[in-house]
């Protein structure tokens, strides 16, 4: 099918009815992420409760969550390219939410550690199904400022998380904040139910013939550019997840900051400049990308670097004002890649492969960067600790900041090879319509 072909189809859809579905697919996301990373505000309460190690903190925020999160979002993808996404992400988002409340009542690490592999098992059916409805949705030239908006949902989750993790947590404690997080999602997915519309698909093809995973992983074998800005994702999220983390326990530990100033100073900081950057990354790539498609890859790859020198400062400095307004700025620029990347993702495949290519390309991403970014900094800082007798987390984040040379370098390569990937996808496209 053309891509005019495409872009009329999407079109179809009412510009009322589209909007609201992204509006609600964004605020699903931002619970998403609320229930994600609340453990991250409540992590000193609950490593004094539970007198747990940075290296527990870190396997609980990452491998634990990130396990089956990232290994069942393939075949609920799979799932999602044969039936209703719609209903796929409603029932997801009830057994999520339904985890995090059992988050509460945990009485130790290993309990809390079943609760949130619980959770992941949830949020695993929510990004695929929506990615592809929201590329059903637009055309292919404004569809990454689509994905921006709603990959902005996991900033806004990271806002609200923030702020009222910190005062729930110091008001009523972290179990109850738990309970209090959690049990609204429950609500949300009745409304997504009962409100928004499963859209056609932009290609006209039965369930039954939907590509198979192997088909979908055959397509991304021809691709040259998918490893390198796939593994450039991972680096990101991992630099992210690794240092965001521990910002809570960092700004505890070396800047002596009250748990609820830090809910609300992280919301404005982290959540804010994350919302912000990822926003630009779409909206900015569907511009400048739009004669040369290689800055779609090329433009998160810069901003990684240059973000590098400014993280360095956050993590070594004892000014606490210059330190959160710097990082106000890092948070921008190490959050432009998402957007633009799942749209390249997404163009480079066939339609009824978009919810499995995203399935795929976050499970690299979240499997190396949400499973290892915390944990290996987590265990730095212990290993640190031990080593030179004083709190080795300031260290162990500034290694973990680094890494982002590393998708920097991801990025450029990417960018490079991404003409080739695209004249094979335009000829491929060609000879199915001949």
């Amino acid at each position: 099918m053309s891509d005019s072909s495409k872009s009329a189809m999407a079109e179809d859809i009412s510009s009322s009815a589209k909007y609201y579905a992204l509006f609600i697919l964004t605020i699903v996301y931002a619970f998403n992420f609320v229930d994600r990373q609340i453990l991250v505000i409540l992590q000193p309460l609950i490593k004094a409760d539970l007198d747990l190690s940075d290296t527990q903190l870190g396997l609980l925020s990452g491998i634990a969550f990130a396990f089956l999160y990232t290994v069942l979002g393939i075949p609920i993808a799979r799932l999602a390219d044969r039936s209703n996404r719609r209903n796929i992400i409603a029932i997801a988002l009830t057994v999520w939410s339904g985890m995090t409340v059992v988050c509460g009542y945990a009485q130790n690490f290993f309990q809390l550690l079943l609760a949130r592999m619980g959770v992941g098992i949830g949020e695993a059916g929510g990004s695929p199904p929506a990615h592809s409805m929201i590329s059903d949705m637009f055309t292919a030239q404004k569809r990454a400022t689509a994905l921006a908006v709603y990959s902005a949902g996991l900033y806004l989750g990271v806002v609200i998380g923030f702020s009222l993790g910190g005062f729930f947590g110091e008001t009523f404690g972290w179990r109850t904040t738990f309970l209090l997080v959690g049990a609204p999602g429950i609500l949300l997915a009745v409304i997504l139910m009962l409100t928004v519309k499963e859209p056609k698909r932009t290609e006209a093809q039965t369930t039954e013939d939907a590509p198979s995973f192997g088909d979908t992983m055959k397509r991304l074998k021809q691709l040259k550019s998918f490893p390198f800005f796939a593994l450039g994702c991972a680096m990101s999220a991992f630099v992210s997840y690794g240092t965001s983390n521990f910002m809570p326990s960092y700004m505890v530990r070396y800047h002596d900051v009250p748990l609820t100033e830090i809910g609300y100073l992280l919301a404005a900081t982290g959540g804010g400049g994350g919302i912000i950057g990822t926003f630009l990354g779409g909206y900015l790539t569907d511009r400048v990308g739009k004669h040369d498609p290689r800055w779609y890859l090329w433009l998160p790859g810069i901003t990684a670097v240059a973000a590098i020198p400014l993280a360095i400062y956050v993590f070594n400095t004892d000014n606490t004002p210059m330190m959160l307004t710097v990082y106000f700025f890092v948070a921008v620029l190490g959050t432009l890649y998402l957007a633009p990347s799942i749209a390249i993702a997404h163009r480079l495949v066939d339609t009824r492969m978009r919810a499995m290519t995203s399935a795929i390309l976050f499970f690299i991403l979240n499997m190396i960067g949400l499973g290892g970014g915390p944990f290996i900094v987590g265990m730095l800082s212990d290993m640190i600790s031990s080593m030179s007798g004083s709190d080795g987390l300031r260290a162990a984040l500034t290694i973990g900041a680094c890494v982002a040379f590393i998708k920097g370098y991801l990025f450029w390569m990417a960018g490079r090879k991404l003409p080739d990937d695209i004249a094979l996808t335009e000829s491929l496209i060609r000879a199915k319509e001949s």
